[in-house]
């Protein structure tokens, strides 16, 4: 957080100053922003949030045991650190990162990007943000930042010199991109997909695409929409964008895009495209697995030369990316048997696509095993998309298919119901279960997927996985 005032920060806040030790309203501060008080540093702010099963409250004293100078508080504490008490700390959080970036960006060098998407979007940040760092000061969020905490904490990283701020926005609910997204008014808007994830939550795809498409209208007038050519939805976002006057970069595998992959290349230790950028040919050799990846590439390569980075700079510079992510197609094991480590997230879209990958770096002579848990938030459709992976895993000649979890389960009824049986198809109540299979079942020459949504764990499956068979 660039320095400010303590009244100043009082008053974009609409709390009421309570001073501590020797400071007045003119004593400035200006370190980091957090609401977790273990990552408190000197001089930092600590935002005392309630949580389900906690109170941010109850730790302001280990805040200030690490230095903090300020808390953000819903009560007044007689604890010995300056606070501004305010009505709600979530929405003073958000005031505080618009006041930040506003800021910042009055001085005329920022320039922000925000990205969402039904899948891919911390993918496409971090390729993004791998781009633009050569180019001059970068923020952009850790891991997933991109929830009503996760995206102002990231906005208050934001310092004087920030040349790029890139910006992912998740959606818990209808408005929830309008109203992260108007915390900064992007300059560029990227939207990746329109997709099952979330779905139950906004009650169908058609009211997920008014979600994502809530970007493109927070994005500045006159600003640029990057949309993707091969997804219906995100296509007819076009006619938002043009109503705000704002330029529309397509990209995608069709012609209309101009940031397009042409072959694709799906191996065992990467991906390779061929690229056209602006009329000029290219060559895209991602480390990344997975075909779909390309996509994420494609979207950071069009927001990056939108920017001014020549292409060959924006492709070179993603090419160095090992992984997306932790536990997003993650490569762990060894050659004797590859664990794909991908159980952060899982959607029907994202599930589709693993899958696809792990058939299509499996030799002749390998054998495919795929791990797979409970995808969440899909409501009302959960059963018909989980059948829809069992059928898949079958359609795609998957070997082994490991289902653990009761929310699972019906990919294994499936893959029965499909022809996968006689110990193809198995299923566990619990990853301990399927851990003590795996440990005897896996071979030589076994290429392994965990994938499910975070909230099934399996992510720490693949990690004991990677261990054995390092």
């Amino acid at each position: 957080m660039i320095s400010t005032s303590l009244s100043h920060l009082a008053g974009v806040l609409g709390g009421r100053l309570v001073l501590r030790r020797d400071d007045t309203p003119d004593t400035t501060v200006s370190g980091p922003v957090d609401t977790d008080s273990r990552l408190i540093e000197p001089g930092g702010v600590f935002v005392a949030k309630p949580g389900e099963t906690t109170d941010g409250h109850l730790f302001v004293g280990t805040a200030i045991e690490r230095g903090a100078a300020l808390a953000i508080v819903e009560r007044e504490l007689a604890d010995e650190v300056s606070q501004v008490v305010v009505d709600d700390v979530i929405e003073a959080l958000a005031a505080l990162a618009r006041d930040n970036v506003a800021r910042v960006r009055a001085a005329g060098a920022l320039r922000i990007v925000g990205i969402t998407g039904s899948n891919g979007k911390t993918t496409t940040k971090n390729m993004l943000a791998r781009i633009l760092e050569d180019e001059g000061p970068t923020v952009a969020p850790r891991a997933s930042f991109n929830n009503e905490v996760g995206a102002p904490l990231t906005m208050l990283r934001v310092e004087d010199d920030t040349h790029f701020l890139v910006s992912e926005f998740g959606a818990s609910a209808p408005g929830a991109i309008a109203r992260l997204a108007g915390l900064v008014t992007p300059d560029i808007g990227v939207v990746l997909m329109v997709g099952m994830a979330h779905a139950g939550g906004f009650g169908g795809i058609e009211s997920t695409f008014h979600a994502k498409s809530e970007l493109v209208t927070a994005t500045r007038e006159g600003g640029l929409a990057v949309l993707n050519a091969d997804d219906p939805r995100v296509a007819a976002m076009e006619p938002i964008a043009r109503e705000r006057g704002q330029d529309v970069r397509w990209f995608g595998r069709g012609e209309r895009a101009v940031v397009r992959a042409l072959d694709v290349e799906v191996t065992a230790s990467g991906t390779r495209a061929d690229l056209v950028v602006d009329g000029q040919a290219h060559t895209l050799t991602l480390r990344v697995l997975g075909a779909h990846h390309v996509m994420n590439a494609l979207a950071a390569i069009a927001a990056a030369t939108a920017l001014g980075v020549s292409a060959a700079d924006a492709i070179a510079r993603v090419e160095t990316l090992e992984i997306a992510e932790r536990w997003r197609m993650q490569p762990m094991g060894s050659d004797r048997v590859r664990i794909i480590n991908d159980a952060y997230n899982a959607s029907p879209d994202s599930m589709s696509a693993a899958l696809r990958t792990l058939a299509q770096i499996t030799g002749p002579d390998e054998r495919t095993v795929a791990v797979l848990g409970a995808m969440s938030e899909l409501g009302e459709y959960a059963d018909e998309e989980h059948d829809r992976v069992g059928l898949l895993a079958v359609r795609l000649r998957i070997q082994r298919i490991v289902v653990i979890g009761p929310e699972a389960r019906r990919m294994y009824l499936e893959a029965i119901a499909q022809g996968s049986w006689d110990g193809e198809a198995v299923f566990f109540t619990d990853a301990d279960a399927a851990y003590d299979y795996l440990s005897t079942e896996l071979r030589d020459g076994d290429r392994v997927l965990v994938k499910s949504s975070n909230s099934a764990g399996l992510r720490h499956l693949g990690d004991r996985l990677g261990e054995l068979f390092a």
